[in-house]
């Protein structure tokens, strides 16, 4: 057996934070799940090799295995792009939590789960889960549970009666509950778990994802942990800190918003966060249309989406500039992470551009005529705009530095009718054994410009050494079939998984649309 690992050192300290290889840094992590849209489960190393790229770009440089370990693929995978992995398993223990059947947090739940199994099972599996993984570089923290005491899911605690003066701020279902299991009860089993991870790997700490934390506080729990991860509660950690000035706080679950990031950014004894969620995943769907929850800084197919850009603008150190559009809202103060890069309007129609930059200032031009003023970047929304009326042709979003030099540049154009499917990403090679292409379509109109607007339906055909795993759009509410080979794009965009069935020769790859020049193209499979 060949074990490939590597060397790296790293500290925890509750004043400054966290270093790696004796320099200090934060941890700009997001939280990821198993499966890949279209692809559920079973999803190929080179779509997650893709995705974990496609994150690193954004300035992420962390990931946390919410709420169970992953793939091995992951691992080796962060192990060569240098991405930390918070590896985590258990989303209940001796208890279920609620499991919403008809939507998220819709209806009555449901309480199925694993928890069943987790007496006779639970320390056995976190020792299988360690030893695994203890050889993985990427690993530095190993989290034993995630809101595992979420107040009256199941646990309660008198504390809960106590009102905002306790510190806590998350919604409950109602106060203390005394035929609940006993809140206390969650630091007796964090202690066991705690001792399994410590008896298999005594290098890297234990933490877990909190959910309830005022309520914790009044348990063992977060004492037996050596870091402690707040979901949600970023109003809690200058309180606790000064509270508990030996632990070691960090965020392991947050909203995308400017604040939760700022609460990171500025604040040294806070040494990191991971965003609620890296990439969108099937699972907690809202009512019925939705497959799954679009909270993600990339999308079901792997593209990055308008807050993962406004990310890119908060994390990376590389230059960065983005427009998205939409009507100027009734609420003149709404700024939206979610805006898409669309110039296609009614002719005269007030239109908000928003801007996501990392540049010290910009500027907005339209047709190469200046229609928004130069601004300088704003702290307290890391977002600019400015509301213009619609003319088409060429919106242009221009970054310049302190002194007025041109940092970034970023276009977007207004289309005319779907014209031709264009392929503008593709694996030309593929290895015989399952090798998976990745083959990404755009709808353009006869001038080439992408047409953001087309829902048209495509349909795959292949010939030679192929087939096809699944069309992917990247749309929540699309509820068609999965398993043919026709969809519909979603933002004139579409994604295909073809997989090589196990000869060599050459694949021939085309797409058609009705009314549309097709697009074809050729790919070698040894």
């Amino acid at each position: 057996t060949t074990t490939v690992t590597g060397f790296r050192s790293f500290n925890f300290d509750p004043d400054k934070g966290f270093s790696l290889n004796d320099k200090q840094i934060k941890v700009k992590g997001v939280c990821i799940h198993h499966d890949a849209g279209v692809l559920g489960a079973a999803v190929p190393r080179e779509v997650w090799e893709r995705r974990l790229k496609t994150l690193k770009n954004i300035g992420c440089n962390a990931i946390r295995t919410s709420h169970n370990p992953q793939s091995t693929d992951v691992y080796e995978l962060c192990n060569q792009l240098g991405l930390l992995v918070l590896n985590e398993v258990y989303d209940e223990w001796e208890y279920p939590k609620r499991k919403w059947i008809e939507g998220w947090n819709v209806g009555t739940p449901g309480f199925q789960g694993s928890f069943d199994y987790f007496e006779e099972w639970g320390e056995k599996d976190l020792e299988d889960m360690v030893k695994r993984d203890r050889n993985h570089v990427s690993v530095f923290a190993w989290s034993i549970g995630n809101e595992v005491d979420y107040p009256n899911d199941p646990y309660s605690h008198p504390v809960l009666d106590g009102g905002k003066a306790t510190g806590f701020t998350q919604p409950i279902f109602g106060g203390y509950r005394e035929d609940a299991p006993d809140a206390m009860r969650l630091g007796t089993i964090a202690k066991k778990l705690a001792a399994v991870v410590r008896e298999f790997d005594k290098s890297r700490p234990v933490t877990a994802g909190l959910a309830g934390v005022a309520m914790s506080n009044e348990t063992e729990y977060p004492f037996a942990l050596d870091i402690a991860g707040y979901n949600y509660t970023e109003s809690l950690y200058e309180h606790n800190h000064k509270k508990y000035p030996n632990r070691v706080i960090y965020g392991s679950e947050n909203r995308h918003d400017l604040e939760s990031w700022k609460a990171v950014r500025d604040n040294e004894t806070i040494f990191g966060q991971f965003l609620w969620t890296g990439i969108d995943y099937l699972g907690e769907s809202g009512k019925w249309p939705a497959r799954g929850s679009s909270s993600g800084l990339l999308d079901f197919g792997g593209f990055i989406k308008p807050r993962g850009y406004f990310r890119q603008s908060l994390w990376s150190d590389k230059p960065v500039i983005y427009i998205g559009t939409y009507p100027v809202p009734k609420d003149k103060e709404q700024l939206s992470l979610d805006a898409w890069p669309i110039w296609n309007y009614e002719e005269g129609q007030n239109i908000r551009v928003v801007c996501y930059t990392n540049a010290a200032k910009a500027r907005l031009e339209l047709n190469g005529i200046t229609v928004g003023e130069l601004k300088v970047y704003d702290d307290n929304t890391g977002i600019l705009f400015w509301d213009i009326p619609y003319r088409a042709g060429k919106l242009e979003a221009i970054g310049v530095n302190a002194n007025g030099d041109e940092v970034s540049r970023y276009a977007v154009v207004s289309s005319k009718q779907p014209y031709a499917l264009t392929v503008f990403s593709e694996d030309k090679r593929i290895t015989k054994e399952k090798g998976v292409a990745q083959i990404a379509l755009q709808m353009v109109d006869e001038d080439g410009a992408p047409v953001m607007l087309s829902d048209n339906e495509i349909t795959c055909h292949i010939e030679g050494p192929a087939r096809l795993l699944g069309l992917e759009s990247s749309n929540n509410q699309d509820m068609s079939d999965y398993t043919d080979n026709t969809h519909r794009v979603f933002h004139g965009r579409i994604l295909a998984y073809i997989q090589a069935t196990g000869k060599e020769g050459q694949a021939k790859i085309k797409f058609t649309s009705p009314w549309l020049k097709q697009a074809e193209i050729s790919m070698d499979i040894k």
